[in-house]
Order: C-alpha cells, then structure tokens, then sequence
C-alpha cells in the first residue's frame, strides 16, 4: 500500500453507488428474469471503468471498483464462488435464534417500529428469511469471477495511468466471520474445522488479487457487529470466544499474503440506523490487532463512534501499521465540511504519526447494488471534501499544500 511522505493519503472502504444502467442487470440477475450475460459483463467493464476515472478525478488516492461485480451485497456475493453450500428457509426456531437468524439484536428489540419501515424500504425483508447449509466440503470455484474483478479494476487504472500516475487501487472481499455468518454446519464435525476449511477457500481469492499487483481489503462488518446480536442472552466471554476463533481463521486465510498489500476493515453493520448497542472499539481492538495486515480500516466519523478516536492514546500501533479512520461519514447526506475532516485526521496523527494515518470512510456507500446510502451526487461530494480535508491537514502536517 502507498505510504505517506509528504501528504496524507486517501481512499474510501469500497462499495460505491451504482449506476442505473447497472442496477438493470443486476434486478434482473436478483429476480431470476432474462437477460444477456455479454451485455451485462460490457456494462459492467465500462461502469468500473467509469467509477475509477471518476474517484481519480476527484483526487482519491487509492480506488476500488465500487464492487460493481457484487449482486447481493457486499459478503454474501461469495456465495456464488464456493461450493459445499445450499440455501432454504429459516424454520421458526432459527429465526429466533441470534446465530441463526439477520433478524434479531438488541438494537431491533429496542426500535422495532423503526426496523418495520426500514426493512420493507431497503428490500431487506424478502432477504431475512434464508439460512445458509454447509451440506459439503468448502472450495473455492471463484476464479473466473475475481479475474474479471481484477481484469477490469487494472483496466480501468490503465486508462487514467498517465494522467494519474501515482494512483493505487484495491479490491475489497469478505472476511471468514463475514461470509457464512449463522450458517449451518452439516458437514464438518466442529465450527473450527468449518472456519478453516472456509479460510482455505478465501485464501485463494485473496492471494489472486495481490499476485495481480492490487492491494486486498478483507470486509468484516459480522464480528462487531455479532456482539449486539449475542449479548445478552449470551455472556461477552461467549462472544470473545466466537470472535476469536474467526480472528485465528482469518490469519489463517491471509498466510502467504504481504502485510504491506493488505488491509482491514470493520463497521458496526453500517446501517443508518439507531446502533444503540454497538459494542465499543476498546472492548474488541485487542482483536482487531491481532489481525495480520498492514492497515486497519474503522468507522470514527459516525455519532456512534466519533469519540473513540481516544482509544489510540492508550492502545500502541505496532510499528509499520497504518490506520484509515473514517472522517467522512456514508449514512448522512450531510457533506462534511473540510476542516472537520482535517481535524479528524490531525488528532490521530498527532497520536501515531502523520506517516500513518490515511483518510477513508466510515464504511461503503452501497451495501449492495440496490442499498445505497446518500444519494450519487452527495456521495461525490463527500469524497470531495474527503480530499480536501487531507490537503488542509497536510499543509498543517508538512506545512505545504498537497499538489490539486
């Protein structure tokens, strides 16, 4: 991953909004209606194409492909890259069950009129009701498709290379915690060999992406976000121990794969939504830390988490960590105002040094191609101020003005 020495860098977590001649396809695709695949991938080769002029134009450092290429979302699109799995109906008891089931947590128990509206407006609804089965061994059978991911994010980059020659571009794929959460284990004889078996497939999408010069962003909304879900009824040492052994997984699946190409990302599910009972940062960033990558990826602009930004005076970054706060946030159509972007990303670099501190996102606009978050042209605008805000507090860092 490029480093600062002399500006502060920036880039965003991934998703990004999709353009309507997408979401066609992809309605299409969801709704098992016809449609032709070589359109489609030509639609889809040009919009990445498209997105990454328009995040270099804007003056992001490090872009992505907006995950154009995932349907459902931004964890579950793995579903079509590995075999051993089935989906059905959740039964009664499932639903009612917080390892089984999207549908519970505290934060729904606490505002279920609120979760009513919002489910039935963002299609969440029809989704609630499955239950992944692990009825055969994990493999990995997504080769083609992360190729094509790869072909057309470089493509795009070579595009825009000589106007833009520093320009870095990463991949985002899903965490083991993230990829199968509640699903059910028929086929192996523990949870653990389950997980590792899934890290074994992950891996090989992983180690694609940084052999084909990219950087790779492992997506871990669930392990937060599980806590709330969790406990009670369960205990928090329950949880710690669940979320331990996805920690251990990932690890496993990100061994062979450089620290320095690689980072990681965490939200609290990223919903704009109450997150009452989102467990805090200071209770699970021993976890997170134990994660081997070289970047670490954290909501800090939303009102839920902007104070944890505290953590980092008593927690040590190991040295050669970077860390990617989100100063502008995804689930308001506010635009932030640069300066407050700059002071959040001044108070961290006062704490772990300007060398390691980039400027990001809280979490992606567009959970998946009919999920988004603030409307396009805000979203634009808040990356914006996104550079801007990195500029200002560069010329305060070096005492110069980053080059437009």
């Amino acid at each position: 991953m490029p480093q600062n020495t002399d500006h502060i860098l920036t880039t965003h977590v991934g998703s990004l909004i999709r353009p309507p001649k997408l979401i066609e396809f992809w309605r299409a695709i969801e709704d098992g209606k016809p449609y032709d695949d070589a359109t489609f991938e030509a639609c889809l080769t040009e919009s990445v194409a498209e997105v990454v002029r328009q995040q270099a134009e804007v003056g992001v450092d490090i872009v992505s492909d907006g995950e154009f290429s995932k349907g459902r979302n931004w964890a579950f699109y793995v579903h079509k890259r590995l075999s051993g799995i089935a989906v059905r109906p959740a039964t009664a008891e499932e639903l009612k069950d917080p390892l089984a089931s999207m549908a519970g947590g505290q934060d729904r128990k606490a505002f279920p009129e609120f979760y009513h509206e919002y489910d039935v407006a963002n299609g969440l609804t029809k989704r609630l009701g499955n239950r992944v089965v692990v009825n055969g061994p994990i493999a990995y059978c997504g080769r083609q498709q992360v190729g094509r991911d790869i072909k057309n994010l470089k493509a795009g980059v070579a595009k825009i290379k000589d106007k833009h020659p520093s320009l870095a571009a990463f991949l985002p794929v899903v965490a083991p915690a993230s990829a199968l959460p509640g699903a059910k284990i028929e086929h192996y004889k523990s949870e653990e060999e389950f997980l590792f078996a899934l890290a074994d497939a992950l891996h090989q999408e992983y180690l694609a992406i940084v052999d084909a010069g990219l950087f790779v962003q492992i997506d871990d909304a669930f392990l937060p976000y599980m806590h709330e879900r969790m406990v009670p009824p369960m205990s928090n040492a329950d949880y710690r121990r669940w979320a331990q052994m996805r920690v251990d997984a990932l690890n496993h699946a990100l061994k062979g794969i450089p620290e320095e190409r690689s980072r990681y990302h965490i939200c609290w599910g990223s919903w704009n939504g109450p997150h009452a009972f989102d467990v805090p940062l200071k209770d699970i960033i021993d976890l997170v830390l134990q994660v081997r990558v070289g970047h670490y990826s954290f909501e800090a602009a939303n009102p839920r988490h902007a104070h944890e930004w505290r953590v980092w005076e008593s927690v040590k970054l190991a040295p050669g960590k970077i860390l990617i706060p989100g100063v502008i946030s995804h689930a308001t159509n506010i635009v932030e105002h640069p300066e407050l972007v700059a002071e959040r990303i001044l108070r961290l670099a006062k704490i772990v040094g300007r060398e390691n501190v980039m400027g990001g996102t809280d979490c992606g606009f567009a959970q998946s191609p009919f999920e988004r978050r603030v409307h396009p042209t805000i979203m634009w605008a808040k990356l914006k101020a996104l550079v801007e805000g990195a500029r200002i507090a560069t010329q305060t860092l070096w005492g110069k003005r980053a080059a437009a």
